[in-house]
């Protein structure tokens, strides 16, 4: 039996001293906040427990085959709980309007972000882990309860999306082996690639030829940037879930160290997201700086203000980032 830190003792002890539990993810859910909040949700009602599963934010269509029961639910009105557990979520302000309609008695704060603020009455915070997926993979594994296949589905996805389908720097053996175990507990990986990665939607694909028709490149080719204006989900009839994935194909090309797109959310709030592919350039370092936070290789901010001015903030702290790595 492999050992795991006493924090997972006293999770498991929390939940089974509660009947009524919300399990929540971050707002704009990728595939392992929703493959965690829906793994965790169907092992927790397997135990007996009364179950919510709540995130501000529908299932992106590329996730839903997670969901088929349609667990995941906006909250309509506020409600109490014995406990709430967050997954893959670095701040409490992450959970949007579901931080407060989930009242509770205490807090579960389970992520790998190294940004975590530690909000929560339990924190486990595991950067070492490439996904929240894998954490969730061990608390099941810890408090022995049955991984069915739905479950593996689950957290297979949550793995691989968040590896980048195991591509990233994040990678570890450990990954490989947690992955190659959830297989063995049933995750069909032929129907989870199919949904995830080979079915685009029409309205991503113009989304994508936009994606390509106006990216930018700054500082010797090295930085790659590109602005989504609300009238470009309009003209395209995309929403905001087609945009998951659209930065690594800037990301990609050859000389561009560091991607970011500018998303406007409201007419001076602007969404950034940023993706690094060296280890001396630390995206999680340069959205600190704008009020957000992340991964060394991929992070994020919602920064006020007019958005040209955003843009020249962020794209001068990219430079130094960049200037200083050499």
């Amino acid at each position: 039996m492999k050992s795991h830190p006493k924090i997972i003792d006293r999770i498991i002890d929390a939940i089974g001293q509660s009947q009524s539990i919300c399990v929540a993810g971050h707002v704009r859910p990728d595939g392992d906040c929703i493959g965690s909040q829906v793994g965790l949700s169907l092992a927790l009602r397997k135990q007996g427990k009364d179950v919510a599963c709540w995130n501000e934010d529908v299932v992106p269509q590329k996730y839903a085959f997670m969901d088929p029961a349609h667990l995941v639910e906006k909250p309509s009105k506020p409600r109490e709980f014995d406990l709430l557990i967050c997954t893959d979520c670095a701040s409490f302000e992450r959970l949007g309007s579901v931080g407060a309609a989930a009242q509770r008695k205490s807090l579960i704060n389970i992520d790998h972000h190294e940004s975590n603020t530690r909000y929560g009455d339990l924190n486990w915070i595991s950067k070492r882990e490439a996904s929240t997926g894998e954490l969730i993979f061990r608390l099941l594994q810890a408090a022995h309860w049955p991984i069915t296949p739905a479950i593996a589905d689950c957290l297979f996805t949550a793995v691989s999306t968040d590896t980048g389908s195991f591509q990233y720097a994040t990678t570890k053996p450990l990954t490989y082996h947690t992955a190659g175990e959830l297989v063995k507990l049933g995750a069909h990986v032929e129907t989870i690639c199919h949904e995830v990665y080979q079915s685009f939607s029409l309205s991503r694909v113009r989304l994508l030829k936009h994606v390509y028709n106006h990216f930018h490149l700054a500082h010797h080719d090295q930085i790659a940037y590109l602005w989504l204006k609300k009238k470009d989900f309009v003209r395209t009839g995309a929403d905001r879930s087609d945009t998951e994935g659209l930065i690594d194909h800037i990301r990609a090309i050859e000389p561009v160290v560091v991607a970011v797109v500018f998303e406007e959310a409201e007419p001076e709030l602007t969404r950034i997201s940023l993706r690094s592919k060296s280890s001396r350039v630390d995206v999680n370092q340069i959205a600190s700086q704008f009020g957000g936070g992340g991964h060394i290789a991929a992070a994020g901010a919602r920064v006020a203000g007019r958005p040209l001015s955003i843009q020249r903030r962020v794209i001068a702290a990219i430079k130094k980032a960049l200037d200083s790595a050499h």
